[in-house]
């Protein structure tokens, strides 16, 4: 791993490291566990819920979670090189789906680098242990991808913000017990000024919480209403007004170290869909054999990005880059798999869709949620390239 893995010594470390990783996974995912191998994940994050959060729960408890946390908070401190190997063993492992990832790769950094001591006092254990599951309030009916047009509000009444509004596309809401909330603050505000980064608890009167069904037929994300919600004035994260700041320091977690693991599931399905190619005879096909082609290539280049600017702060554009990158290649792959189908693929079978069309359906929203195609290229021309801004109402 150019970059990452210097010396004689660290490689000996590292694959000593890769090997426990490997051998815990092949120890503990047997018994109650053996069967959640491939469970979970976008589109299917209704597979063995309470299961799979007993297993992340067992992954807290081996010392498996938030790795590059410092110890003082409960993580091991490992360097980028190390969690990138966790990551990717997970994958290799095709162990389930994590149903902490908003809270461990989302919510916890960002408390780490803005929060107080107290917040992380308060919040960091419950995350690391997967004692409290979290959820994210970005998206609204009027702000999908456009985070700087939200208009939740949020004010001050003595001691508590009082928020009214409503989020959607929120995933797993419907078991979260914390949420954080991008609200505007500031009273006449506009864009990306005024706005707080708030942490709220989801269990009280005023939210209510309501499934949205999919494509897929699941409902693994929802929309969220604030009535005279309530949460204590010292749970914004950073201060006042600098909620733009915050939001757009998490989605830079979003896209870091647990892509790596991601591109390793997106070769495995590759490699299904190419198997189901073979004994179709659809390989044959030398148009459906140079799609096949640049899928390999193209995952190449998302692994190249990923090591090319991991860790690199200076670099404004890599996470669009990257979010444009692994959204495009997987709606092409979940369209690959529906031509090599062919005519079956429009037909479910005993009213139960295949994970091929399960794979079709939800990769379409790949380019539009985390961040739409549309809004990580203006990101790319405006803040990278210099090009003059797009006009605005």
């Amino acid at each position: 791993m150019v970059g990452v893995i210097q010396t004689a010594d660290s490689v000996t470390s590292d694959a000593e490291f890769r090997a426990e990783i490997r051998d815990w996974l092949a120890e503990n995912l047997a018994g109650e566990f053996a069967d959640l191998r491939g469970t979970g994940g976008p589109g299917r994050e209704h597979e063995h819920f309470e299961r799979r959060l007993a297993w992340d729960r067992h992954l807290a408890a081996a010392g498996w979670t938030c790795l590059g946390w410092p110890v003082e908070y409960g993580g091991r401190d490992e360097s980028v090189a190390r969690q990138v190997i966790f990551h990717e063993e997970y994958a290799k492992a095709d162990a389930p789906a994590r149903v902490s990832h908003v809270g461990e790769e989302l919510l916890g950094p960002t408390v780490l680098a803005f929060g107080t001591e107290e917040q992380k006092k308060r919040f960091l254990p419950g995350v690391r242990s997967v004692g409290e599951l979290w959820c994210q309030g970005y998206s609204e009916p009027g702000a999908g991808s456009d985070l700087a047009a939200v208009s939740t509000t949020a004010r001050l009444d003595g001691d508590q913000w009082v928020i009214n509004g409503q989020k959607i596309w929120t995933s797993l809401a419907h078991v979260a017990d914390w949420c954080f909330v991008i609200a505007r603050t500031e009273r006449g505000s506009t864009r990306h000024h005024g706005l707080s980064y708030l942490l709220v608890p989801m269990n009280q009167p005023g939210i209510t919480v309501r499934p949205i069904q999919q494509l897929t037929g699941t409902s693994e994300f929802n929309e969220v209403y604030f009535d005279d919600a309530r949460t204590d004035a010292d749970l914004v994260v950073g201060v006042p007004g600098d909620g733009w700041r915050i939001a757009m320091g998490t989605l830079t977690f979003e896209r870091g170290i647990s892509t790596l693991g991601q591109q390793i599931r997106f070769a495995r399905e590759l490699t299904d869909i190419e198997d189901l190619a073979r004994r179709t005879g659809a390989a044959d096909d030398p148009l459906i054999a140079a799609r096949f082609d640049r899928a390999w290539v193209g995952l190449r280049v998302l692994r190249a990005h990923a090591l090319r600017t991991m860790g690199d702060e200076n670099d404004a554009g890599g996470a669009s880059v990257s979010k444009l990158l692994w959204a495009n290649w997987h709606r092409d792959l979940g369209e690959l798999a529906m031509a090599v189908q062919g005519a079956a693929g429009l037909v479910i079978p005993d009213d139960d869709m295949t994970a091929w069309q399960r794979l079709y359906l939800f990769s379409r929203a790949d380019t539009i949620y985390g961040g739409s195609n549309e809004v990580q290229r203006n990101i790319i021309a405006e803040r990278v390239l210099g090009l003059p801004r797009e006009a605005r109402p």
